[in-house]
Order: C-alpha cells, then structure tokens, then sequence
C-alpha cells in the first residue's frame, strides 16, 4: 500500500453510468442529456437541468427511482477493488448525497466527496449547495497540503482542475473534443490500462 498517494476519480461517466442521462431516457426528455461534458459552467447546467424538472412536476423521488435501476460499467467495482489494495482512493464528484447512496454501496462503499440538493417537502428540488468552490480542485490541493501526493482521472470538463494539479492525472472515457483540448494527457478506455497508468505513476 502506497500510504502517501491518494487516487481521486470521477464517479459519473468514469465508474457508473452518467445519471441524467438515464433520467433523461427514462422520461423521454433530451434535454436533460446535457452533461458537464457540454457545458463546463456548473451552476448554469444546474440551473438549466431544475427548469427542466420543474417544468415537467419531476422531483427527487422520480430521479431516485431511476438511479435505484442503474448499475456501475463492467468492471468498475473490480478496478475500484484492486486499485484500493494498493492506495487509498476518493471518489471526487458533483453529483448529490440524495443520488449517490445506492450507487456508492454497488461500487464496495468507497470514499465519497460530493455535493447536496435542497429538495422541498413535496419532492420537489429547489436548489443544490456546493460542498465548496471548484470542488474537486480544492479536494486535490487541500489533500496536498496535509502531504499527499494524489493522482487523479475523470472524463469531463469539471475534471481538468484536478487532473492537471495532481503529480499523475489521465483521462478516462472521455470525449474526443476534450481529448483534442487536451493533447498531453494520456487518455484511457479500458480499465485495466486506467489502473496500469496509477500504478506506474505511484512509482
């Protein structure tokens, strides 16, 4: 065990499939199919993303019924599970306490940072709260101040912040305007590589 590294990965995208997207399938809405992948502006996604539900009556209790259906992508658990033998992993995403819950438990119960909804009595999803500013960069570099070295992947714009200040930081099922964005980032598909390219990185 590598005790002075932490991995922090993505969740959506990187360990399970992206949440909003399988909610938009499930209603019928595209719009929804939006992710931090278009559009790198957070708090503008967000906003977008509770016109849409209010807009349609669809609050919490509905994403929830979606999200309790969706499964990690073959191999993520096994990958988490070999990857936490050799150092300590956190799970850095924007998504929410209220979706995260049944998908953590799926993946072995890692180590989750994210944010929180605001959701009125009636379901309805009213706001949302940071659990702080630029989330995952912030993790990255507190997490080096108290003397860690972390090594981080993601697939998404929200992402970059960590990946490009962490001492090893690599894109994984990404996109390919992202990947052109970003030339001298190694990017990976396959798990097996993903978990080859931290450990090299550690050494």
């Amino acid at each position: 065990m590598k005790n002075m590294y932490i991995t922090c990965l993505d969740m959506e995208g990187v360990l399970v499939p992206e949440i909003w997207i399988a909610f938009a399938e499930e209603t019928g809405i595209p719009e929804l199919k939006r992710t931090t992948r278009d559009e790198p502006d957070y708090d503008k996604l967000m906003q977008y993303r509770l016109n849409i539900l209010k807009e349609h009556g669809l609050g919490l209790k509905e994403i929830q019924a979606t999200i309790a259906k969706i499964d990690p992508i073959p191999g993520a658990r096994e990958f988490l599970d070999k990857l936490r033998k050799e150092c300590q992993v956190i799970i850095l995403s924007d998504t929410f306490e209220q979706f995260a819950g049944p998908l953590i438990e799926k993946l072995g119960m890692p180590s989750i940072f994210c944010n929180t909804l605001e959701v009125a009595d009636n379901g309805e999803i009213t706001g949302y709260r940071m659990r702080c500013e630029k989330s995952k960069l912030t993790t990255v570099k507190a997490l080096q101040s108290i003397g860690y070295e972390t090594i981080a992947s993601g697939d998404s714009h929200n992402d970059l912040g960590m990946i490009l200040n962490s001492k090893a930081g690599f894109l994984f099922k990404s996109t390919d305007a992202i990947k052109a964005e970003y030339p001298s980032l190694q990017a990976f598909e396959e798990y097996d590589d993903l978990y080859n390219a931290i450990i090299a990185a550690m050494d």
